[in-house]
């Protein structure tokens, strides 16, 4: 028999010592260590895999008629994960506590049970009674639903063995464990060794698996970085509890497309697909207000248009505020470096305060342009025209740089009924003389001339 290891693992990373320190050399975070017992090998010993051999077998020879997907009722769902779930891949879903990924997964649950497919629920975190509640409030009735309140996997395995699912999802992978490893439910190891039980028993069986994941508090997956190696699909559900919109993001696919968005709205009876994006942000937007601006920025696939506000207020204090939603905080800082050094604006005593409206959070640079011009609109308190849109990346001389993918901007800009586009001058040889006669382009270098152009 063997004997049991102690180390020191951080929980952030999963990296193992064997004395503790007070950094993790891995991922470089502070006080993460905590000590684990590993077990011998032969307890740990995956349950579900498969012993049986696979010989190799040459690409011309390899079949493709066994490659199927699932598909349910949800389409922004399905289009998201490039036309249906894989059939024996494993997916995970991480999100906030309460932002709807339990009320997500039993909508999707009642999709597949709908279509005869077999689903069991393992609801660790609560009771069936608890679950069924939920289900009713969502008027889930599907008799090829089942519910499995249970944390330890060895009864997990021997239901899956007795029931044989087609779906299997597990609310959460951070609460389940294995009795032979001496952690706690929730430790980098446990979560480790049952994301690999699952991901034998996906492939193995061809059973297609969901896994909830929690979140730590910088928005990241909870447990090793490892975990999203192991799986075939990320999903990042974002979304704040009191705006009703909700975020379903594609991190990582190995069957579709990545950073791709699928958008929808929370009501009492469930969550609902939004098929237009752009239509849904500037429902609630104010025509005639100084500091508001409209960029159409490209999510996966997807165009959509998104409004920027801004409010710059002169400041008692000595340091003014700097404050931003849905954008980097770092960005605000360098384009309003920019508006002070190359066009000269005073914001040195200003607060400014930057918000994406409706809940989303950018990260892509070319809507540099429209924050900029938001900024000067409130400064100034000059209304921007209502019918532009304005798209670029701005740089540190305060030039506009070109942005990929313009025509795909601009067609979104026209379905939406907007009558001009503030753009960099470089991309007008990507867009053909059709759009032309559409919309009214303007094109601009430098920041000075774009601010000239619509203020």
């Amino acid at each position: 028999m063997g004997k049991d290891k102690l180390v020191w693992m951080c929980r952030e990373c999963g990296h193992s010592q064997v004395k503790w320190s007070g950094s993790c050399i891995s991922c470089n975070n502070w006080n993460t260590f905590v000590e684990h017992v590993i077990a011998d090998e032969k307890k740990m010993k995956f349950a579900a895999q498969d012993l049986k051999m696979n010989g190799s077998v040459r690409l011309k020879d390899i079949s493709l008629n066994e490659f199927s997907r699932h598909h349910c009722k949800i389409t922004e769902f399905d289009r998201l994960l490039g036309g249906g779930v894989v059939k024996g891949s494993l997916i995970l879903i991480g999100g906030d506590p309460g932002v709807g990924k339990s009320t997500l997964l039993l909508q999707i649950s009642e999709a597949y049970a709908s279509q005869g497919l077999k689903v069991l629920y393992v609801c660790g975190e609560e009771s069936v009674e608890q679950t069924s509640l939920r289900a009713g409030r969502l008027g889930i009735k599907s008799d090829n639903l089942y519910l499995l309140s249970e944390t330890l996997f060895r009864a997990i395995k021997l239901e899956i063995d007795k029931l044989k699912p087609n779906i299997i999802i597990v609310d959460s992978v951070q609460i389940l464990y294995k009795d032979e490893i001496p952690s706690s439910p929730g430790s980098v190891v446990q979560v480790r060794e049952i994301a690999m039980e699952f991901m034998h028993i996906a492939k193995g069986y061809g059973i297609t698996t969901f896994m909830i994941g929690h979140v730590t508090k910088s928005g990241e997956i909870a447990g090793p970085k490892v975990l999203e190696h192991i799986v075939d699909t990320v999903l990042d559900f974002e979304g704040e509890r009191q705006i009703g919109f909700r975020l379903l993001r594609s991190v990582k696919n190995r069957f579709g497309p990545t950073d791709d968005i699928a958008l929808f709205q929370m009501k009492e009876d469930g969550l609902k697909e939004v098929a237009n994006p752009s239509e849904a942000f500037l429902r609630e937007r104010m025509r005639g207000v100084a500091g508001s601006s409209i960029v159409p920025t490209i999510e996966g696939v997807r165009s959509l248009l998104i409004e920027i506000q801004a409010l710059v207020t002169p400041t008692s204090f000595s340091n003014p505020s700097r404050k931003s939603t849905g954008l980097d905080q770092n960005r605000l800082a360098l384009l309003l470096a920019v508006l002070e050094k190359r066009v000269g604006y005073q914001l040195h005593n200003c607060d400014v305060f930057v918000s994406v409206a409706g809940g989303l959070k950018i990260k892509e640079p070319a809507i540099d342009l429209g924050i900029l011009l938001a900024i000067a609109s409130s400064f100034t308190n000059r209304i921007l025209d209502p019918d532009t849109v304005c798209v670029g990346e701005v740089g540190l001389g305060g030039e506009i740089r070109s942005v990929s993918r313009i025509e795909s901007r601009i067609k979104e800009a026209i379905n939406m009924g907007f009558k001009k586009c503030l753009f960099p001058k470089k991309c007008f040889k990507e867009i053909s003389k059709n759009l032309m006669d559409k919309i009214e382009l303007v094109g601009a270098d430098i920041v000075d001339e774009a601010i000239h152009e619509v203020l």
